[in-house]
C-alpha cells in the first residue's frame, strides 16, 4: 500500500514529466554548476585544502561541458524565435525590437558556444576557441541586455495600465496586472543575475567566482521554478 501511494503521488507524475524535458535537466545542472562555483571560491577563501576544493571544481567543469554539448543544434530554436518576433505586427514596437534582439543575441550566442565545444571537450584543441568563447559571451550579453529593457519597459506598460484603469475595471483586472507584473519582476531579477556571468567573463565588470556563483545559482533556481510550475 505505502508502494502503490508512492509510485501513483501526483509528484511522482510531475518529477517524470520535469526530467523527461531537456530544459528542466538543464536548469538542474546549471543550479549544480553555478552552486559548486560558489561553494569552490568561498571553500579557497576559507583556506580549505585542494583537495576538498577539487570535487566542487570538476562538478563546475564537467556539468558545464554537459550543458554545452546539450546546447548544441539549439541555436537553430533562436533564429526561428528571432523570425517570428520581427513579423509579430501586431506586438508592441519597442518589445518586438527586443524580442528579435533577444533572439539574435542568444542565437549567436549558441552558435558560437558550440564552436568551441570539441576544444572545451579536448576531441580537438583550437587555437581560436578562445576568441571565439569571447564573441559568444558579448552575444550573450547583447541577448540578456535586450531581455532586460524589455522587462523595465514591460514593468512601465503594467504600471500606465493601472494608472488608466477605472474603478470598475480595478477589481477585474487586478490579479492579472499583479500576476504579470510579478512574472516580469522575476524574469528581469533572473536577467540581471545572468549578466554577471558575460560581464566578468569579458571584464566588463570585476566580479569574482563568489558573487558570479550565487547569482548563476540564484537565475537557475527561477529558471527552475519555471519549468516546474509550466510542467505541472
Amino acid at each position: 500500500m505505502v508502494a502503490d501511494a508512492l509510485i501513483y503521488h501526483p509528484t511522482v507524475s510531475h518529477y517524470l514529466k520535469f526530467v523527461a524535458t531537456t530544459v528542466g535537466r538543464d536548469k538542474t545542472l546549471r543550479t549544480l554548476q553555478y552552486f559548486s562555483r560558489f561553494l569552490a571560491w568561498y571553500l579557497y577563501r576559507t583556506n580549505y585544502t585542494p583537495a576538498a576544493i577539487k570535487p566542487f571544481e570538476a562538478v563546475k567543469k564537467q556539468f558545464g561541458l554537459t550543458r554545452k554539448c546539450m546546447r548544441i543544434g539549439k541555436f537553430v530554436e533562436h533564429f526561428k524565435a528571432a523570425g517570428l518576433a520581427a513579423d509579430a505586427k501586431t506586438m508592441d514596437p519597442v518589445l518586438r525590437y527586443c524580442a528579435v534582439g533577444r533572439q539574435l543575441g542568444y542565437a549567436m550566442y549558441m552558435s558560437l558556444d558550440t564552436l568551441t565545444y570539441l576544444d572545451a571537450a579536448g576531441i580537438r584543441p583550437s587555437a581560436v576557441a578562445k576568441r571565439l568563447q569571447r564573441e559568444a559571451y558579448k552575444a550573450w550579453f547583447a541577448g540578456l541586455v535586450f531581455n532586460a529593457v524589455a522587462g523595465v519597459y514591460t514593468l512601465w506598460l503594467l504600471r500606465q495600465k493601472e494608472v488608466d484603469r477605472t474603478d470598475g475595471e480595478k477589481a477585474v483586472e487586478g490579479k492579472k496586472l499583479q500576476k504579470e507584473r510579478n512574472a516580469t519582476q522575476l524574469q528581469l531579477l533572473s536577467d540581471l543575475c545572468d549578466l554577471t556571468v558575460p560581464s566578468a567573463a569579458l571584464g566588463y565588470a570585476d566580479l569574482d567566482d563568489g558573487v558570479v556563483g550565487l547569482a548563476g545559482t540564484v537565475s537557475s533556481l527561477i529558471g527552475l521554478y519555471g519549468v516546474w510550475k509550466k510542467t505541472a
